[in-house]
């Protein structure tokens, strides 16, 4: 949404400064200018925030404009579960609450102290390596959220093995390619998992997954739903009888700054997904400052991020991040809507929770449902809110203020991706003027611009290109496999920049505001997905000839997916083919990139080289007449629009 005609800004309280690193404008300002003019000695300075085994690293920042090769702190040398467990073992909390698991059902509760998580990993790291995992093996981990997630995701960076984790909502399908991509060792999945009180087959997909051959050789199995699962003889081992021979000390394995510590797959503007390459050091320090300086932890508080780890949220605000800080973080299983509609009130009320991370889809969800179900709770812990995942509405906002916070609660609009590793803009809690809608001010050493076609600087207020000048500790390095598209996706399209694929606008105070995505990928409740995933989906239908996917806006889930099809002869539309498409998709991509709409048509609008105008039908989607698609005269056949202006669905 603009942000004319929203003049309301709040700054910040008193208390809002308490216990925070930054506390005034004027701070945050003089630090990001020392951060901006010499961003080595800054990130230098910062890097004593974790320990590190060797400090001698070649340099602070190499950086390869041309090739686009970048390396923050090499020759360093740490591993990130030494700065995520064993420090705050060392430091007298080894019996405090590293992390609170929650269970869909209320009394299904595990809390791990610091103590018991390093003999947790310890033990799944030597299970790892007595099946062969070593240093630059990949794992792919396709799991449920709960406790086995982390412990797994841990012990992999422990042994130096890449994790590539998938998320348990994805299809067999999508499971397949990502362990292709990377040609993981090893997967390590679940009998199944719950959501929303239905039992998930993660095993029966992952078995699909794995029939059309790949180069896992061993499965491990996590029983979860306690369901009969097909298990193959040699390759398939229980994870609870594995564990009962694994010894629990295990020394973390030396790492370089640089070498990879994840891959985790994308939704990019072609059908494949985008393998993005996260490493060590910079990961590690980058995460944990953005959490320390964005969130304002205190010890001793509890803190919940509501994402799954199949996500980068996941990845480094519920584990890496809030761990590295030596904070307690709550792992939730369930869904905001079950049993009841204030499960997510009932579960801060029940642990206290003084910070609390979540999307805005999740809170257009619960607004819907109303405001007594929140009042029937105690939400005087909370001190701080955050929304993560897309732009959040003013509207949104506003109700997430007054009615979830009371007023009390500053509200961080964070802004990143999966490629950025950590957040890149936000409200610092005691510094930052906060206007409902917008994301605000750069984090330190992040320096955004907003850029025409031409590469010039827009002017105050003018939509652009959102970029970023220059490289930060916990950049992607590269996308696995393809470094070439790794520079043409990011760094090639405005040579200098990395572009973010979104749009955005720097207003009069240099505050940035988020316009959403510019390119052929949707944000589907938070979730990434690319059009040309969907659309492959689809053409895989022996009945469709042509598929153009675009998004519309959705009430709650910000974005939802609004389908072109165009039939092969001899097929006619109907609401059972519909429902065809549907479950194509759902098993091809997974349940998140289901469309909501389908529109039969004749044809697509296409310019005379054949190629679909996207534009033109965001237009149609949206409700647009034919006087506001714009010129429409280079198209081969201009009639079409007409045609599926009169088909639209709403």
């Amino acid at each position: 949404m603009s942000d004319e005609g929203i003049a309301k800004v709040f700054p910040p309280r008193e208390e809002h400064r308490k216990g925070v690193p930054i506390k005034s404008e004027e701070e945050y300002k003089r630090i990001y200018d020392e951060s901006i003019k010499d961003p080595e000695a800054f990130w230098a300075k910062m890097a004593d925030r974790i320990e590190w085994f060797s400090k001698d690293w070649d340099s602070v920042l190499e950086y390869d404009e041309k090739d686009v090769r970048i390396s923050w702190f090499k020759g360093g040398k740490l591993n990130i579960t030494h700065n995520c467990i064993d420090r705050h073992v060392n430091n007298g909390r080894k019996n405090q609450a590293a992390i609170i698991w929650q269970g869909e059902e209320d009394d299904d509760v595990k809390v791990y102290t610091y103590g018991q998580l390093l003999y947790e990993v310890s033990r799944v790291a030597n299970m790892l390596k007595a099946k062969g995992v070593g240093k630059g093996d990949r794992v792919s981990i396709y799991l449920p959220m709960i406790p086995e997630l982390a412990f797994a995701v841990l012990a992999c960076a422990r042994i130096g093995a890449i994790h590539s984790v998938v998320f348990g909502g994805f299809s067999s399908d999508a499971l397949y390619n990502r362990i292709t991509d990377c040609d993981s060792k090893v997967l390590i999945t679940s009998d199944g998992g719950f959501r929303g009180g239905k039992a998930i087959d993660l095993k029966g997909k992952a078995n699909e997954a794995l029939e059309a051959g790949t180069t896992v050789e061993t499965v491990i199995v996590v029983r979860r739903t306690g369901a009969d699962v097909v298990m193959e003889e040699g390759r398939d081992f229980w994870y609870h009888e594995l564990l009962a021979d694994a010894e629990p000390q295990c020394e973390p394995e030396v790492m370089d700054a640089e070498d990879p510590l994840f891959i985790l797959y994308t939704s990019g503007s072609t059908g494949k997904p985008k393998g993005v390459l996260h490493t060590c050091g910079g990961y590690n320090l980058y995460t944990t400052v953005t959490f320390e300086h964005i969130f304002g932890y205190q010890p001793g508080e509890v803190y919940w991020c509501t994402a799954d780890i199949g996500w980068i949220t996941g990845h480094s605000y519920i584990l890496y991040g809030p761990l590295s800080a030596g904070a307690t973080t709550v792992m939730f299983e369930g869904v905001p809507n079950y049993p009841q509609p204030d499960r997510f009130w009932q579960v801060a009320e029940k642990w206290k929770v003084n910070v609390f991370y979540t999307a805005p889809t999740a809170v257009r969800m619960m607004r819907k449902t109303g405001d007594d179900w929140i009042k029937m709770h105690d939400l005087s812990s909370l001190r701080l809110l955050g929304s993560v995942g897309e732009p959040i509405d003013p509207e949104a906002w506003y109700w997430y203020y007054d009615v979830v916070g009371g007023q009390r609660c500053p509200v961080v609009d964070t802004w990143w991706q999966t490629e950025t590793g950590g957040i890149m803009i936000s409200p610092l809690p005691g510094a930052t003027n906060l206007k409902p809608g917008c994301a605000t001010k750069p984090f330190f050493g992040i320096e955004p611009l907003t850029i025409r076609e031409d590469r010039s600087e827009c002017d105050v207020g003018e939509n652009g290109r959102l970029v970023i000048k220059r490289p930060w500790p916990s950049i992607m390095r590269t996308l696995w496999g393809d470094h070439e598209r790794f520079k043409d996706t990011y760094w090639n399209v405005y040579p200098g920049y990395y572009f973010t694929g979104d749009g955005g606008r720097i207003d009069e105070d240099g505050d940035v505001w988020i316009l959403g995505r510019v390119d052929d990928v949707m944000s589907v409740a938070g979730h990434r997905i690319g059009a040309a995933e969907v659309e492959a989906a689809l053409i895989g239908h022996p009945a469709v000839a042509e598929a153009a996917v675009v998004p519309v806006p959705d009430e709650i889930k910000g974005e939802a997916i609004y389908v072109f099809v165009n039939l092969k002869d001899g097929y006619e539309g109907s609401d059972e083919l519909r429902k065809e498409l549907v479950a194509q998709v759902r098993h091809d991509v997974g349940p998140i990139a289901t469309p909501k709409i389908i529109q039969f048509a004749q044809g697509l609008p296409k310019t005379r080289s054949g190629k679909i105008m996207r534009r033109i039908l965001r237009k149609i989607a949206g409700g647009g007449m034919h006087e506001d698609l714009g010129d429409v005269s280079t198209l081969a056949d201009p009639d079409v629009v007409d045609q599926l202006i009169a088909g639209r669905i709403s």
